[in-house]
């Protein structure tokens, strides 16, 4: 029986990576956003049970926003000692024992498990775009989306089920909350076997020798974080207050509920397909604009003419959507290696997270002083037409220099032939 080529086992090999990369990296995502976003739901059973005040609970939804902040500049110090993969691994094992910590019936724990679940999903938020940048160089976009919707499928999931469980368990709240360590479980047994197999992780490389220059000296750099915190305000202010904006102008809580959910899966598809679109011209400079220019007929919309709140959801989901894709894509587009792209991401995410914060805290805050939604509405409005222009900029086909006059060398994704240029 003859052997296979050497060719077609590569090729069989490459093919294997690939797949399997792949499934890391969906995997990794369903853990990104579910075991914090499904707190909301029963926060009211918390706050009872735990006898929490409202500016108690308020802290403990913020906590992780908070953690992602503080966290986000660590992560590419941990990665550059331990590895990509053993510190996406070990990020994954904070997660479960956070997760973990949370549901336990022991008093105090439950802000432990908090803080360490923000913990872990700020080092994967951050660590995920550099392991598509360096597994899939000539995918990222569409990687980027795939991931995206992922994690957002599961967060609608996982909104829509806990208070079920949380209705029909004996254990209540905890049990709803601590059902998610069995995706984290998941994620670390199926990649458990190739972290060791391949020592440094998923897939192995070697470390880059183009030295890179660090974004935080970088106006190109702070463009892309500039863009990331703006479209995390967007999405941010709307998870917090539409439903409230809803129920004051007579919508009746359980169709508020219903337009959330919509949000969530419309934008599913609007990530899917804002990571199929992003390839397609020579830069991202429209399709930053467009997304931009969504958000700001969102708000003047929700302000203006709030009796089509429908179609102000769905712009708002479509909106938010593609802009999450397009932000953590540029993490990868507009670097030279992936560390420099995880370096990137950490500041983008740390600045980005804070903005997000402040953003919805900034919006109650003008409810407060005007009476109403029109003046927080229309400040947010202005806000997002700023996000449109700063995506232009950060949008133009360019990368931050390398350190050390280093070649710039990036593999074209799809429907691009030309060469970034060097950015300041």
């Amino acid at each position: 029986m003859r052997s296979m080529p050497a060719a077609a086992r590569n090729a069989q090999d490459r093919t294997a990576r690939f797949g399997f990369a792949f499934i890391g990296v969906l995997l990794i995502a369903v853990n990104l956003r579910v075991s914090f976003v499904s707190v909301g739901p029963v926060l009211a059973n918390i706050s009872s049970d735990l006898g929490l005040s409202s500016a108690a609970a308020g802290f403990l939804t913020g906590l992780p926003l908070i953690a992602f902040a503080i966290f986000s500049p660590v992560a590419p110090s941990l990665a550059s000692r331990l590895g990509l993969d053993r510190a996406l691994w070990m990020s994954l094992l904070i997660l479960a024992s956070g997760i973990a910590l949370r549901s336990l019936p022991v008093s105090g724990v439950i802000w432990v498990g908090t803080a360490l679940i923000g913990l872990a999903i700020a080092f994967l938020n951050v660590l995920v775009p550099s392991l598509v940048k360096r597994d899939f160089p000539t995918r990222v976009s569409q990687l980027t989306g795939s991931y995206t919707a992922t994690q957002a499928a599961f967060a609608a999931m996982g909104a829509a089920v806990v208070v079920p469980v949380a209705q029909t368990s004996p254990a209540g709240w905890r049990l709803a909350l601590g059902i998610w360590v069995g995706l984290a479980l998941i994620a670390m047994a199926v990649l458990l076997p190739w972290l060791r197999r391949h020592g440094s992780g998923i897939v192995s490389a070697a470390r880059p020798d183009v030295s890179y220059r660090s974004p935080w000296t970088s106006a190109l750099g702070w463009q892309v974080t500039i863009f990331m915190g703006l479209q995390s305000i967007a999405f941010y202010v709307l998870m917090a207050w539409l439903p409230t904006i809803e129920q004051s102008r007579g919508v009746p809580a359980t169709t508020a509920g219903i337009h959330l959910s919509v949000f969530l899966l419309v934008s599913v598809f609007a990530s899917l397909a804002a990571g199929g679109i992003l390839h397609r011209g020579s830069d991202q400079r429209i399709v930053c604009f467009a997304s931009g220019a969504v958000m700001v007929v969102t708000f003047l919309g929700l302000a203006l003419a709030p009796d089509l709140i429908l179609l102000w959801v769905l712009l708002g989901a479509t909106g938010c959507g593609s802009l999450i894709v397009i932000a953590l894509s540029l993490f990868s587009l507009r670097t030279v290696n992936y560390p420099q792209a995880a370096s990137l991401s950490g500041m983008a995410q740390s600045i980005g997270y804070g903005m997000a914060a402040v953003g919805p805290m900034m919006f109650g805050g003008l409810r407060d002083l005007s009476g109403d939604w029109t003046l927080p509405l229309l400040v947010t409005a202005g806000i997002m037409a700023v996000l449109a222009v700063t995506g232009v900029l950060a949008g133009r086909n360019r990368v931050i220099s390398p350190a050390a006059q280093a070649p710039v060398r990036r593999a074209p994704g799809p429907g691009r032939t030309s060469v970034p240029r060097r950015g300041s």
